[in-house]
């Protein structure tokens, strides 16, 4: 069944916004550095969580590293507010980027998957929302592309929204933490030995972070275990 033309015409002209967008991300990535993201954001003042937010939001439509902003997050908001501000962002551009994804061509895309995708899509369609739980723990796929591939998938807007939420979080926190503490280093704030602490904390949270994944596959197959 054809589709109407008004359809076909809002999804050729998101596919353009996206890629001019991506096109952008690219040639002014020298923008999007952890000093330059802490400039641009302190320099609004109160406005300043609002904006780096919003940008959050957009940025991952436009595959923009999320890396910079948790750690800018961590040095303009400390790392509460910057886990809060970042986890926040993180997961209304994840969703942008689903949304995106699924209305510019989930149908076609479904005729087409092979591999990876193929194999993605069947996981989700079996897990629901502990595969999208899983990805996002285990870092299969990169965050931003992660985004679009879950978008071409049938599940719903909910559980993912929430399963990314919450599975997001422990990364989200860590790279903030870590963000925080370098940057209170450079800025010389506390003794010595507060600095240590602070570094020292960072690096035991991220490799924690890094032995997660592992946690993640071991505790699948022994649920695979016990169902079978």
């Amino acid at each position: 069944m054809p589709r109407p033309r008004g359809v076909t015409v809002r999804r050729l002209v998101l596919l353009a916004v996206l890629l001019a967008g991506i096109a952008c991300a690219v040639i002014w990535r020298h923008y999007l550095t952890v000093p330059q993201i802490k400039a641009f954001v302190a320099g609004l003042g109160p406005w300043g969580p609002l904006a780096f937010m919003l940008l959050y939001t957009v940025g991952p439509a436009f595959l923009v590293p999320g890396l910079p902003l948790d750690l800018a997050a961590g040095v303009l908001f400390g790392p509460v507010w910057g886990t809060v501000y970042s986890l926040v962002g993180a997961t209304a551009g994840a969703t942008v980027a689903f949304l995106a994804a699924r209305t510019v061509g989930r149908d076609w895309t479904e005729q087409k998957l092979s591999g990876p995708l193929k194999k993605l899509k069947e996981g989700v369609d079996k897990g629901g929302w502990e595969f999208v739980a899983f990805v996002r723990l285990v870092p299969v796929i990169p965050f931003n592309l992660l985004n679009y591939a879950l978008g071409l998938t049938r599940i719903g807007l909910v559980p993912y929204v929430l399963a990314s939420f919450v599975f997001m979080a422990p990364a989200a926190a860590v790279y903030v933490y870590a963000g925080w503490a370098g940057g209170e280093a450079i800025a010389g704030e506390g003794t010595i030995s507060q600095t240590l602490a602070r570094v020292l904390v960072a690096l035991t949270a991220l490799g924690l972070l890094a032995v997660l994944p592992r946690l993640a596959v071991r505790f699948a197959r022994s649920r695979r275990k016990l169902r079978s």
